[in-house]
């Protein structure tokens, strides 16, 4: 494992979400969909896809809280921009699991 300093760790600006809108990704490579996450005022409505459905139906997400990576530059997936890394962890076969908070909180709030 590499290690980072402290200061590396501190560039990346992990915030908290809520899902708004989750669709069906077809065109993408790997199964995914489509998020659409509210971080509230000061970073607003961001769009990212996220490899998540082993465990998650597109209906099943919008109103839930994320933990996501919000300074990442862009990233085009199949012709569609996603500006965010969503972060989750692998379960025993390699299916992603969402990280989140285990208690609402305000949208936009800092990982520290």
């Amino acid at each position: 494992m590499a290690e980072i300093s402290w200061e590396d760790f501190e560039k990346v600006d992990i915030r908290v979400g809520r899902i708004l809108e989750a669709e069906p990704f077809p065109e993408a490579r790997k199964p995914a969909i489509k998020l659409t996450v509210d971080f509230g005022a000061d970073i607003g409505t961001k769009r990212t896809s996220a490899q998540l459905t082993d465990h998650y139906e597109p209906a099943a997400l919008p109103g839930r809280q994320v933990v996501a990576v919000v300074n990442f530059p862009p990233k085009r997936i199949a012709g569609f921009k996603s500006e965010v890394l969503v972060l989750g962890v692998p379960d025993e076969s390699g299916a992603v699991v969402l990280l989140a908070p285990d208690q609402d909180v305000p949208l936009g709030g800092k990982m520290f």
